[in-house]
């Protein structure tokens, strides 16, 4: 199969997040590793580029922590030695990574976003990603994220509601296409 203008990038599906059992158990989308294998293996299919960006917290003793031995993809995703592969010390993956270079020497212009957590490090890389100039597609059955309990000064939100409201920010402002796995799948298969 002939290389085409996309990549898929995965966004911190990291074995980390499941380091964390409390937050883990009430992840707004349990399906989200299969979503994202179906997504993997239909980028790979079609040509399409694949990018596995994690995050990391030096120093800091935590699960985020390369030395924790967590900082990687899931198993059951399985990176390829050929695929890009990047770690970022902020919340997109563009800032403190060369992702964006990796990305433009294989002529990549658009970009299905993927990932953990929904409202954080996926939605943020999405903006980042328009700013940036990339056509963005927001596949938000394989994102998730959990909920944020109340804070000094805001309000509990649920992993579902962030995810709902993800949707309709980057839908609503443009920043990106908003999507599911069936239809990407679908969609590229249709190609």
């Amino acid at each position: 199969m002939s290389p085409t203008d996309t990549a898929l990038l995965v966004i911190d599906a990291q074995e980390s997040f499941r380091q964390r059992p409390d937050d883990w158990a009430a992840t707004a989308n349990p399906q989200v590793f299969d979503n994202i294998a179906l997504l993997v293996a239909h980028a790979r299919a079609a040509g399409d580029a694949v990018a596995w960006v994690t995050h990391a917290e030096p120093g800091t003793g935590e699960v985020f922590d390369p030395d924790s031995g967590f900082v990687r993809v899931v198993a059951e995703l399985g990176p390829r030695a050929d695929e890009i592969q990047v770690t970022k010390t902020t919340v997109n993956a563009f800032t403190s990574t060369d992702l964006q270079r990796q990305l433009a020497a294989r002529g990549i212009g658009r970009l299905v976003v993927c990932g953990i957590r929904t409202e954080q490090c996926c939605e943020t890389t999405a903006r980042i990603a328009g700013d940036l100039g990339f056509v963005v597609e927001f596949v938000t059955d394989a994102t998730t994220t959990s909920p944020i309990p109340a804070g000094p000064g805001y309000a509990a939100v649920s992993g579902d509601d962030l995810m709902r409201r993800t949707e309709s920010v980057l839908g609503a402002r443009e920043f990106a296409t908003i999507t599911t796995t069936a239809r990407r799948v679908r969609a590229a298969a249709a190609v």
